[in-house]
């Protein structure tokens, strides 16, 4: 075998194996491959592309015009930086839920300038030639289109979206490193908004170790954490949970995974305002994780049914939020509770308050 064609047998098994490490982490099966959106089908292929194309241009050889080769050192480091670039960006594709598109999108735009920039070293002009002009402008079309029709949801019905497509899974946690956890990559999420999988852990073994006769959670969302405290009110046999969502769109998703659950009749869920709804006797656990700005107001709100022997918890209250973080320590300097913030992801506050506790 000659050195042209090992190459060439070398770059469609790289572009072979991104392609397959594309599906993996998207949690994709090959035979739902040609039933994805059209543009999700383009953006697997455009890596697994790019990743053929840097092996070529790598390898110092590429087939320019009548069999001739040269070497293409500028073409192999842009090549490789595009391909990290955009792997980066499928991976925020899917654990942010970005458009389908967004990946060719961006490949193109930056295909199209980085082939200007090569040819202007080169001095080979004009710099933007028509293969130039015709990947930024499509790239450019393409990103016009999908990214402000994107952008026109919310960020929980996109997140519906995607697990309507894909399902629940666990990934890496997404939130930047803060002074008090400087390592969350060491945690895993099962969405953006859920809390991380090792915090719905803590809410299941917290209840059965606080053993509360009723839980009242604010911000239902996907009914996850829900579920996972009603697993511990059944172990304990007894006790229920109070949970509500503003939203009437991901209400009834959580309501339909809630029923589906094996805790459903532990759980009693309302399509409400947390700063509204009626709640009758005293809460043993109060989760707050609802609408950020409004925690402080839910958590005074509730504070005088909340018995002086429960918990109060507050989600989001890390150095990275700092609206509900600054609510947690005006709450304690007000004396109203005294608190313990955890240094999770996201983090995680758990309080008593102060009046009654003897």
């Amino acid at each position: 075998m000659n050195a042209a064609l090992f190459i060439s047998a070398l770059a469609l098994f790289c572009a072979a194996a991104a392609f397959f490490l594309d599906l993996r982490r998207r949690r994709l099966p090959l035979r739902q491959f040609f039933q994805a959106p059209l543009l999700k089908i383009f953006d697997l292929l455009a890596l697994a592309a790019l990743a053929g194309f840097v092996v070529l241009a790598t390898s110092g050889q590429w087939p320019l015009r009548g069999g001739v080769y040269v070497a293409l050192p500028a073409a192999a480091v842009a090549g490789i930086g595009l391909f990290f670039y955009l792997w980066g960006e499928g991976r925020r594709a899917h654990q942010f839920q970005r458009p389908d598109g967004i990946v060719l999108g961006q490949g193109l735009v930056l295909a199209g300038f980085a082939r200007s920039a090569l040819r202007f070293l080169g001095k080979e002009p004009p710099a933007i030639d028509a293969w130039s002009f015709a990947g930024i402008a499509a790239g450019g079309l393409l990103l016009a289109i999908v990214v402000p029709r994107f952008l026109k949801g919310k960020e929980e019905h996109r997140i519906l979206d995607r697990i309507v497509q894909h399902g629940v899974s666990a990934q890496p946690e997404y939130t930047p490193p803060t002074p008090e956890c400087p390592h969350p990559e060491r945690w895993t999420m099962m969405d953006s908004m859920s809390a991380e999988a090792e915090v719905l852990a803590f809410l299941d073994q917290l209840v059965r170790t606080l053993k509360p006769a009723l839980i009242l959670e604010t911000g239902t969302f996907l009914g996850l954490s829900a579920i996972r405290m009603a697993q511990g009110l059944q172990a304990n046999g007894f006790g229920r949970l109070i949970t509500c969502e503003y939203d009437p769109v991901v209400y009834a998703k959580a309501r339909e995974k809630i029923a589906a659950s094996a805790v459903a009749a532990r759980i009693e869920s309302r399509n409400e305002s947390s700063l509204e709804m009626r709640v009758e006797g005293t809460i043993d656990l109060f989760f707050s994780d609802s609408h950020l700005p409004i925690r402080e107001q839910e958590i005074r709100r509730f504070l005088p049914q909340i018995s002086p022997n429960g918990l109060i918890l507050m989600h989001d209250s890390s150095s990275h939020y700092e609206v509900a973080r600054a609510a947690a320590f005006r709450l304690e300097q007000e004396g109203l509770i005294s608190m313990v913030l955890l240094p999770t992801p996201r983090g995680l506050m758990i309080a008593q308050k102060r009046a009654g506790r003897r």
